[in-house]
C-alpha cells in the first residue's frame, strides 16, 4: 500500500477511535484521489484533504419527549454540518436505531462530493437521531419530532442548512419538523425538502433518487452499447428509493424480480410492476419494516427469511437498502451467476472488499456518491423552486433531473476513463474532490 495513504489513515483513526463507516468512506476516496491530490502541490500545501476529513462543525444534543403512556423518553439527536464551500449544508436526517457519530459523518462526508457532483450550490450534511418509529403512534412521532426541531432549528436555515429525509424520515416526518420549525421560527421558508406538495414540496422528490438511479444505469448501459428493456434487475429495500427505482425500470421495459427487508428478501420471477410496485407503498406505511406479507398478497413469488438478494441470478444487480449491505463473498456470487452492473443505489451499499472485486475483475460498478445522487438533485431543484415561490411541472423537474444525471456520468468518465473501462469510483471522486478543491482554495483558509 501507498505509505502517503496509509500515514494519513492512521492520523485520522488516531483522532476518531471507533469510527469505522467513517474510517471505510474517508479511505475509498483517498485511495482513489491520492495520485491526483499528489501530482498537485497546490492542494497539498494547503492541506485540502485534511481539512476536508474534518467536519466544520458537530452538533450532538439530547432529544426529551413523552411517549403515550406519558413517560419521559430520551434519545440523541445530531447534526454534522461537513462542508459549506459550495453553498449551504444539503443532506437527509436519518431516525434509526442505529444511528450514531460514525454513520453520520461518513454520509455527510460522502453528502460533500455526491453534491459536488450534481454541479448545484450546495454543501454536505447529515443529521438525525437513533430514534425508531416502529411501534410508535402518529402522536409519539410528533412529539418527538417536534422536542428533535425545537433545538435543530436554531443551526439550520434556507442559506444556512437545509435537512432533508433520509431512512425513517418520510413525508409525515418532514411535516412535523416543518410545522415546528414554523411555528418557532415564524417564517415560512425552503428550510426543509422533501415537503409535501401542497406546502412547498416539489414534483418528483419521492421518486427522485430511484429515477435518477436508473436513468445513470441507462448511461452505464449505454456506454456498453446495451440497453434496459429486457434485463433483469435484483434490488434490495423496499422504501421509497427502492420502489421509485423498481417504478422507473418497469417503465423503460426491465423486469425487478426482489425485494428487500431487515427479515429477509422476495423473489417474484414474473417481475414486481402494476399493482406490486403500489403494494410497496402500503408495505412501508405500516411501519413493520417486514417484506414477508407481500407473497401473501402475490401468488408465485416466494420468502427466504434472513437472506440477501444477491444469490438471485440476474443481469444489474442494485442496492437500495444501507450501508455494507452487499459483501465480497455477494459480489462474487452475482459475478459468478452473470451479474454484469452493479449500481450502488444506497450510501456506500457495498463493503470495500465488494468494490475492490469488481474493480480489480473490470465488473462494471459504480458507487452511491454517483447512482444515487438524482435525490438531492431534485432537493436543490425544490431548493430553487423555494425561493422563486414557484413549482415547475412533473416535466421540468424530470428533464432536469435527466440533465444532472447525464453530467454525472460525463463527469465519472472524464475523471475515470481507463482505456475500455470506467472506473466511475475514481471518476466520482476525483471529480467532486477537485471541484471542492478548487473552492476551498479559492476562498482562503476557512
Amino acid at each position: 500500500m501507498n505509505a502517503g495513504i496509509e500515514k494519513f489513515m492512521e492520523e485520522l483513526k488516531s483522532r476518531t477511535p471507533g469510527e469505522s463507516e467513517f474510517h471505510q468512506a474517508v479511505r475509498e476516496v483517498v485511495e482513489t484521489v491520492w495520485d491526483f491530490y499528489d501530482a498537485n502541490p497546490r492542494y497539498k500545501q494547503a492541506k485540502i484533504l485534511e481539512r476536508m476529513v474534518e467536519p466544520e462543525r458537530t452538533i450532538l444534543f439530547r432529544v426529551p419527549w413523552m411517549n403515550d403512556l406519558g413517560e419521559v423518553e430520551i434519545n440523541r439527536g445530531y447534526r454534522v454540518e461537513f462542508n459549506s464551500t459550495l453553498g449551504p449544508y444539503k443532506g437527509g436526517l436519518r431516525f434509526h436505531k442505529s444511528v450514531n457519530l460514525s454513520i453520520l459523518k461518513f454520509l455527510g462526508f460522502e453528502q460533500t462530493f455526491k453534491n459536488s457532483l450534481t454541479t448545484l450550490p450546495m454543501g454536505g450534511g447529515k443529521g438525525g437521531s437513533d430514534f425508531s418509529a416502529k411501534g410508535r403512534s402518529d402522536n409519539e412521532i410528533m412529539r418527538f419530532c417536534q422536542s428533535f426541531m425545537t433545538e435543530l432549528c436554531r443551526h439550520i436555515g434556507p442559506n444556512t442548512d437545509v435537512p432533508a429525509g433520509d431512512i425513517g424520515v418520510g413525508g409525515r416526518e418532514i411535516g412535523y419538523l416543518f410545522g415546528q420549525y414554523k411555528r418557532i421560527r415564524n417564517e415560512f421558508t425552503g428550510v426543509l425538502t422533501g415537503k409535501g406538495l401542497g406546502w412547498g414540496g416539489s414534483l418528483i422528490r419521492p421518486e427522485a433518487t430511484g429515477f435518477g438511479a436508473v436513468y445513470f444505469v441507462q448511461h452505464m448501459l449505454k456506454e456498453m452499447g446495451k440497453e434496459l428493456k429486457g434485463m433483469t434487475v435484483s434490488v434490495s429495500g423496499f422504501g421509497n428509493v427502492a420502489w421509485g427505482a423498481i417504478k422507473k425500470i418497469d417503465e423503460l421495459g426491465g423486469k425487478v424480480v426482489t425485494i428487500s427487508g431487515p427479515d429477509g428478501y422476495v423473489y417474484d420471477p414474473a417481475g414486481i410492476s402494476g399493482e406490486k410496485i403500489d403494494y410497496l407503498l402500503d408495505l412501508r406505511a405500516t411501519n413493520n419494516d417486514v417484506v414477508a406479507p407481500y407473497v401473501e398478497v402475490f401468488p408465485g413469488s416466494s420468502f427466504f427469511p434472513q437472506t440477501k438478494p444477491w444469490v438471485q441470478k440476474v443481469d444489474i444487480a442494485l442496492p437500495c437498502a444501507c450501508e455494507n449491505e452487499l459483501d465480497e463473498n455477494d459480489a462474487r456470487t452475482l459475478v459468478a451467476n452473470g451479474c454484469f452492473l452493479i449500481g450502488e443505489v444506497s450510501n456506500m451499499g457495498c463493503t470495500a472488499g465488494a468494490v475492490n472485486y469488481f474493480l480489480d475483475n473490470k465488473v462494471t460498478y459504480a458507487p452511491g456518491k454517483a447512482v444515487n445522487a438524482g435525490g438531492v438533485a431534485v432537493s436543490g431543484l425544490e431548493m430553487s423552486q423555494n425561493s422563486m415561490r414557484y413549482n415547475w411541472t412533473r416535466e421540468e423537474v424530470d428533464e432536469r433531473l435527466h440533465i444532472i444525471m447525464h453530467d454525472i456520468h460525463e463527469t465519472c468518465q472524464k475523471y475515470g476513463r481507463e482505456g475500455n473501462y470506467i472506473n466511475y469510483v475514481k471518476g466520482a471522486n476525483v471529480g467532486g474532490f477537485v471541484k471542492v478543491a478548487d473552492a476551498m482554495l479559492a476562498l482562503g483558509l476557512v
